[in-house]
């Protein structure tokens, strides 16, 4: 029995894409070659090969046994089929090994198909030679303006798009073996035969000008001795493949050579060296296993549920659209057609087989609807769990950098939870609406969206892509609250939407911001306060959402404003007073919903001056869009700490002055709007001799006298009474003002 070997390939990390592709690239060419039973894995920043090869075994296998595949890419131009002598595929034609006759064949298949095209192309190259034998500059111009010219290369460039467009679909039908592989990572084709493309492999295995397949056959003749009847290795080919494999220095890397998208880091260009400028550098082993690790990533065809006509467009694994949120560097521009592709870290030893089920099935899916964007796909991971084995998935977009350039610009990594947090269903009630919010964003057409109206977008949508990697931590749903809240506020302000304003929520979006601090809870209080309850107490009937968002014919109402707590807080109470004043009724009409009265201790930090006000109306405004009937039906109301501490007993006063029903012994406290008239000027004094008085009137005794306290205290007095308070609070207050009352 053969002793197993655990291999740290430190050369394979997963980021950049190269060095990614390079990993999955080793085990398949191990496992296809090899050993069968090799497996593999990922641990922290490098990738684990198991196999019964040692060391010296896995090098020796890839300079003296590898058989390369045959990328074979004649629907290209750039990938040599087309030329006499071509530096990439004469060499590999030439050769005389036993292991690169799979190339022999593969380039020989792809000549055989060709025949017609290529005489198609000569005519074209012909053509456009008559301008170039012209040594006159004058005469150039007045051939290539000619009619006659003109359409003699219209014809022969539209039979030669033609059979090329043939030409693919006799390909897929005629090709078998591994180069057929090849074809089905760089395209698919579609119900009406037209190709289609995914980004990993550019335009169908060249991105510009560059061929993939074309270079590869060039590295292979740098790294091997293609003339040698043994495909001998050249003198730096031990030195490349040790590091492309084990990480080590290398000496004889090429300069100049071209590196295409997977290694921004080496691609040259501005600022990319000492200089200005500098070339590129690439070590050739590296871009042969990259380039064997692609094929591993398969397209097939899958239909857009509801799209119209039905239409399709390929899909390779992991692929979504692209989106310039949830990294440091994001920008509008980033999000280029050619979208992101979410690479998969996996911790447990997988074969081969295993490997390519993994990839084969890797569509993300929310209950029934596949992911189409990168804020979806992550939602998607926090409910993988680890049963596959998928441990984190490293994100990349193909942007444009560098000028004109793609590169495949690592976005991060995004952890896999280990088991399912139950508040990331939170996150499915906003499912429908957030396309809609990001439409009306980022209107290009009738570009009737503000900018405050892209910059809080992007801001939830930030916050929503932390909270899918920090699942259990309070602040970051908080911030998604408070998101929600500046998003509303925007469109408030006159913004013409189609969006429209936050759906409704479940009660758990409670729970998962509860962070234990009096702001939550005083937030939770107002926002699902009405002026009564029905159903046995339970569901609350006129919501003071209204007086956030008004209805139609009602925007009398509306009079919070968004931009001061303590205002927004005065101005709800005044009005709920204005409202019962006309029907002749003589009460507070804010009533708290089940187990949603604020706390004693709270408000005595309320009125104190330390809690953020601001703060806990703007979440206040986010949960005011919480489902009413599902919170009665099973309230889940925050962590209290119990009365730990008490208001001023001259607030008190003003606050039983101020009830939306009369005392649990029938006694009523008929309601003096200037008590909050008072407040909201600065009058504390006055405020609390009214209440007093009322107090008094209604048959209570209160100990208190007087009060005075600053403008602002007087301000946040009245601002506390938008916080609705339970009848058995009422009973202490009355207890602690007449200790010799008598209640029921």
């Amino acid at each position: 029995m053969m002793t197993p070997h655990v291999h740290d390939l430190d050369g394979c990390a997963p980021a950049p894409l190269a060095h990614y592709l390079k990993a999955l690239g080793v085990m398949r060419l191990v496992a296809e070659q090899a050993d069968s039973e090799a497996r593999g894995w990922w641990e922290g920043e490098r990738f684990r090969l198991l196999t019964r090869l040692d060391s010296d075994e896995l090098e020796r296998f890839f300079l003296e046994q590898y058989q390369p595949t045959p990328l074979a890419s004649p629907w290209n131009k750039g990938s040599g089929y087309f030329y006499p002598n071509d530096p990439g595929l004469s060499p590999v034609e030439k050769s005389t090994a036993h292991r690169f006759a799979p190339l022999r064949d593969g380039v020989k298949d792809g000549r055989l198909l060709l025949g017609e095209l290529e005489k198609a192309d000569r005519d074209v190259r012909s053509i456009k030679s008559e301008v170039k034998g012209k040594e006159d500059k004058a005469q150039k111009q007045i051939l290539k303006e000619s009619k006659e010219y003109k359409e003699r290369l219209a014809r022969a460039e539209r039979k030669f798009k033609s059979l090329k467009t043939d030409l693919i679909p006799r390909i897929r039908l005629m090709w078998r073996g591994p180069h057929r592989e090849w074809m089905d990572a760089a395209m698919v084709l579609l119900d009406d035969g037209t190709p289609k493309f995914p980004a990993l492999l550019g335009t169908g295995g060249n991105d510009g000008r560059l061929d993939f397949t074309n270079n590869f056959f060039q590295r292979l003749n740098e790294v091997f001795d293609l003339n040698n009847a043994d495909g001998h290795p050249r003198p730096f080919a031990k030195s490349w493949f040790a590091a492309a494999l084990w990480g080590s220095a290398t000496l004889g890397c090429q300069h100049g050579n071209a590196v295409g998208q997977y290694l921004p880091g080496m691609a040259g260009g501005a600022n990319s060296g000492n200089g200005p400028d500098a070339d590129s550098l690439l070590n050739p082993a590296d871009f042969l296993l990259m380039l064997e690790g692609v094929i591993l990533f398969n397209v097939n065809t899958t239909r857009r549920l509801g799209a119209s006509h039905g239409s399709s467009r390929a899909a390779a694994p992991f692929v979504v659209g692209a989106q310039g949120a949830g990294y440091a560097s994001a920008a509008d521009s980033d999000e280029s057609s050619r979208g992101e592709q979410w690479m998969p870290l996996w911790s447990q030893p997988m074969t081969l087989g295993e490997l390519r089920h993994l990839l084969a099935e890797g569509r993300a899916q929310i209950g029934a609807k596949a992911v189409r964007e990168p804020l979806d796909m992550a939602r998607a991971i926090t409910r993988l769990g680890v049963a596959r084995g998928i441990t984190a998935f490293q994100r990349y977009g193909y942007i444009e950098r560098n000028g004109q350039s793609n590169l495949a610009v690592p976005l991060g990594r995004f952890s896999v939870p280990e088991q399912v947090v139950p508040y990331t269903a939170c996150l499915d009630d906003l499912s429908a609406w957030l396309p809609r919010l990001r439409l009306d964003a980022r209107d290009t057409k009738t570009r009737k969206a503000p900018h405050r109206l892209k910059l809080v977008e992007h801001r939830l949508t930030e916050a929503i892509f932390a909270v899918v990697q920090h699942p259990n931590e309070a602040a970051c749903w908080q911030a998604i609250l408070l998101a929600l809240a500046d998003v509303e506020a925007t469109l408030v302000s006159g913004t013409q939407h189609r969006c429209g304003f936050i759906p409704r929520l479940r009660p758990e979006w409670i729970h998962a911001a509860d962070d234990g601090s009096p702001e939550v809870r005083l937030a939770v209080s107002f926002a699902l306060q009405a002026s009564q309850l029905r159903r046995q107490g339970k569901i609350p009937v006129d919501s003071v959402r209204r007086h956030w968002l008004a209805a139609k014919n009602q925007e009398t109402a509306a009079v919070m404003a968004g931009r001061s707590g303590m205002d927004d807080a005065i101005a709800l109470v005044e009005r709920r007073l204005i409202e019962a004043g006309q029907k002749g009724q003589r009460r507070l009409p804010l009533v708290a919903a089940r187990r949603a009265a604020a706390g004693l201790s709270d408000l005595a930090a309320l009125v104190s001056g330390e809690v953020d006000l601001d703060r806990t109306l703007a979440l206040a405004r986010a949960f005011m869009a919480i489902d009413g009937q599902a919170w009665a039906a099973a309230p889940q109301p925050p962590q209290s700490p119990g009365i730990t501490n008490w208001p001023d007993d001259a607030w008190l006063a003003i606050r039983l002055a101020m009830l939306p029903w009369p005392l649990p012994d029938g006694r009523c406290i008929h309601v003096d709007p200037a008590i909050v008239r008072r407040l909201a000027s600065g009058d504390a004094a006055s405020a609390v001799e009214l209440a007093l008085r009322r107090l008094r009137a209604a048959g209570l005794r209160p100990t208190v006298r007087m009060g005075m306290a600053s403008l602002q205290t007087a301000r946040l007095w009245a601002a506390a009474l938008a916080f609705p308070i339970s009848r058995n609070t009422a009973k202490y207050m009355v207890r602690r003002l007449d200790p010799n009352t008598i209640q029921s």
